[in-house]
C-alpha cells in the first residue's frame, strides 16, 4: 500500500504568472521559491512513499531538479492540478493506493493536514476523494469576506452534510451567517484547504469527463467530481496554533511572509 504526493506546478498562471518561482522569505530571512517550500512541506509528511513535482515548464523543472526534487514533465493541455496529477501518475506508470495533490501554492500546509486526509480516505468506504477543511475563526471569516468585497480571489469555503460528504465548494463565503463573531469565535464557515487525496480510479477518470459548468463558473476543479456524482469527503483538521493561507495573488506574498515570521518558520 503506497501513498504518492504529486505537486502540480505551472508557470502560465492567469492570476499570477511565474508563481511557482516566486520567492518567500522565512523567519530567518532566507528566500526560497514557492515550489521549493511546497516540496519541503511534502517531505515532512509521514507515511509517504514518493514526492513528485509535475510541471509543463522547463524553468520550473530545472529549478526543482536542482534542489533535489523528482520531476515529471506533463503536457501544456492540463487544465488544472488534478488533470496534471492524473497525467503524471499515468506517464510514470504508478499504481499507488492513494494519490495526494499538494498544490504548489500552499507551502504552509502542515504535515498533519495531509496525514489526517489520507487516514480519513482510508477509513471511508464510499468516498472517491478526500479534502481537508478548517473551521474559520471570526477573524479568518472576516478576511475571506474582505477579499470578496475588494474583488480579490481569496480562499474557498466548503459546506458538507452530516456524513461529511461535500455538498458544495465556493469562492463566495458560504454558508451566509447574519451573526457577528468575535476574533477567535468558531463560525459555521469552513475554509477549504486546497489539498486532495484521490483513489486512483477516480483520478484516472477525471480528465476524460471534460470541464463541468459549475467548475468553470467557480474556477474550482473539485466541482467536476461533484457534478459527476463522485463523493468528496471533507476531513476537518485542526490548526494547532498554525496560521494557514494560500498564495493566490501578489498581495498574498507579504501576508505569507508575515505568517512565517510569526510562526518561526525558516
Amino acid at each position: 500500500m503506497s501513498v504518492v504526493i504529486v505537486i502540480p506546478a505551472r508557470h502560465a498562471s492567469t492570476r499570477y504568472p511565474g508563481k511557482p518561482l516566486v520567492e518567500l522569505r522565512g523567519a530567518t530571512g532566507e528566500a526560497l521559491s514557492l515550489i521549493r517550500r511546497s516540496w519541503e512541506a511534502a517531505q515532512q509528511v509521514q507515511g509517504i512513499d514518493r514526492v513528485i513535482v509535475a510541471t509543463d515548464d522547463e524553468r520550473i523543472a530545472e529549478h526543482a531538479t536542482a534542489f533535489g526534487a523528482e520531476v515529471a514533465m506533463t503536457s501544456t493541455t492540463a487544465r488544472n492540478g488534478t488533470e496534471r496529477c492524473a497525467e503524471a501518475v499515468a506517464s510514470l506508470g504508478l499504481t499507488p493506493e492513494i494519490v495526494v495533490n499538494l498544490q504548489g501554492d500552499a507551502p504552509l500546509t502542515p504535515a498533519w493536514f495531509v496525514e489526517d486526509l489520507v487516514a480519513g480516505l482510508r477509513a471511508d468506504a464510499v468516498a472517491d476523494v478526500a479534502t481537508p477543511v478548517l473551521r474559520c475563526s471570526g477573524d479568518m471569516r472576516s478576511e475571506l469576506i474582505a477579499d470578496r468585497v475588494a474583488g480579490r480571489v481569496g480562499g474557498t469555503t466548503a459546506v458538507f452534510g452530516h456524513d461529511r460528504l461535500a455538498l458544495y465548494f465556493s469562492k463566495e463565503v458560504i454558508p451566509f451567517a447574519a451573526a457577528d463573531f468575535g476574533p477567535s469565535d468558531p463560525t459555521p464557515v469552513f475554509h477549504h484547504v486546497g489539498v486532495y487525496a484521490y483513489r486512483p480510479a477516480a483520478l484516472a477518470e477525471y480528465p476524460g469527463w471534460g470541464e463541468g459548468r459549475l467548475e468553470v463558473l467557480e474556477g474550482l476543479e473539485q466541482l467536476r467530481f461533484l457534478e459527476r456524482g463522485r463523493r468528496i469527503l471533507c476531513v476537518e483538521v485542526e490548526a494547532r496554533g498554525r496560521e494557514f493561507w494560500e498564495l493566490n495573488n501578489p498581495s498574498d506574498v507579504p501576508k505569507l511572509e508575515a505568517m512565517m515570521a510569526r510562526m518561526g518558520l525558516a
